[in-house]
Parts: C-alpha cells; sequence; structure tokens
C-alpha cells in the first residue's frame, strides 16, 4: 500500500523543492533542505522516551523543520509526508531500549477538516513511519467526533475544555481493541492536551498506550500527563 501511495506521489511531485524552489532530482527536497531539516533534529539524549507516558520527539518546533510541516500541512504538499515519516522511522529503528511490539495510532481529525485539507497530516506520517519500522497502522483506532477551533489561539486550559469529549474509540478498536500498546502519533505536541485526552479515552477502555511519537516538539515547559 505504501509503494503504491509512494507511485503515485511521485507522479505529482514539482521540479522544485517545495521548501525553498530549487531544482530536484528525484527527492522530495533538495540536499540543502535536507540538512537544514538535520540541524532541527532533538540531540539524541532529549530525543527519546521523555515524561510520563515516554514521548519521542524527532525535532524541533524550529526552522525548516517549522516549515516543512507549514508546507506540508497548508500548501497542499503530502508527499512531504514520506521523507519526514521515513525520518523519523530511522531515528526509530536506530534508538536502544524503545519498545518492540506496539500498534501505531494516528491522532484523528474531524471529517469536515480533513475534507477540507484532502489528507490527515499525522496517519500520512505515521504510514511512512510504520513503512520502516515494521508496527502495523491503526488509521481508524481513534476518531474526531467534535470539529474544534483551532488550539494554538488557546490557553492550555481552554485546550483541555474545548476538547473533551473531542475523541472516540474508531470502528477497529470498537470491534476488537489492539492486541498490543498503543503509541499514539502525531505531527506537532505543544501542551500535550489532545494526547492526554487520547489517553484518557484508552484508558477507560483499559487499552494500554505505550507512549507518543511526534515530529516535532515546542520548545519549552510540557504538561504532557497520565490522566486516569
Amino acid at each position: 500500500m505504501v509503494r503504491l501511495l509512494d507511485s503515485v506521489l511521485d507522479l505529482f511531485l514539482r521540479s522544485n523543492c517545495p521548501l525553498c524552489n530549487r531544482p530536484l532530482q528525484g527527492d522530495a527536497l533538495c540536499v540543502a533542505c535536507q540538512r537544514r531539516l538535520q540541524d532541527c533534529r532533538q540531540p539524541k539524549r532529549f530525543q527519546q522516551w521523555q515524561g510520563t507516558p515516554p514521548l519521542f520527539a524527532w525535532g524541533t518546533y524550529q526552522g525548516s523543520l517549522k516549515r516543512a510541516i507549514a508546507v506540508l500541512k497548508y500548501e497542499n504538499q503530502p508527499q512531504l509526508a514520506r521523507p519526514l515519516g521515513h525520518l523519523m522511522g530511522d531515528a526509530w529503528r536506530q534508538s536502544p531500549g524503545l519498545p518492540k511490539s506496539l500498534v501505531v495510532v494516528p491522532i484523528p481529525m474531524h471529517p469536515e477538516k480533513q475534507r477540507q485539507r484532502g489528507f490527515n497530516q499525522a496517519e500520512r506520517l505515521a504510514r511512512y513511519f510504520c513503512h520502516l519500522t515494521g508496527f502495523p497502522l491503526a488509521d481508524k483506532g481513534l476518531k474526531r467526533v467534535k470539529n474544534t477551533e483551532a488550539l494554538f489561539r488557546l490557553t492550555p486550559q481552554q485546550r483541555q475544555q474545548t476538547l473533551r469529549r473531542a475523541i472516540a474509540l474508531g470502528e477497529s478498536f470498537q470491534r476488537r481493541p489492539p492486541r498490543h500498546p498503543v503509541l499514539l502519533f502525531d505531527d506537532i505536541y505543544t501542551t500535550g492536551t489532545t494526547t492526554g485526552e487520547a489517553i484518557a479515552l484508552l484508558t477507560q477502555h483499559q487499552i494500554p498506550v505505550a507512549g507518543v511519537a511526534v515530529l516535532a516538539k515546542t520548545q519549552g515547559p510540557s504538561s504532557l500527563g497520565f490522566r486516569p
């Protein structure tokens, strides 16, 4: 499925890099932008399994990585999910001590928002991450039942109120709980409010959560916590 998706996306790749407009030679990003993305990577000692539950963040939400996420989401460049998801997958495979048996569950978008954008960036990134790690992807493990406003404008308290009961179990988990612990997956981690709501829901249904994986984490203190 991923290979087919790769082939289809390759047909629509621009001849220029979507981040800097330099000519491309077959890759989704030019060599210079690939190097700049590596400059945004979190140091290894800060990258793996920090917090409770553990958080795996590939990079810091700044510079070229911030720009790449914006282009992916808001400039209709879904092909960027492939190199970004592969960066996460490579880092995971090279990191010792991480769980080996997981089910990857992307944070869902409300259907209306997904129709407007055309895709869920968390699901698209997770698919390429799973392509390298070999983890099964439960893209319908969770669903968004409340169309919330943009969270970045809200205070942490407003975020919690807005997201209350916004996420529900999806069709696949309603039919059968996963056989392995869940790895929640998203593009950006800011305050942990969204993942906290997902963790609380899964815990209520006795579905264990191993941790959270994100492409980028914002700078500053975090509030990721386990709330039964």
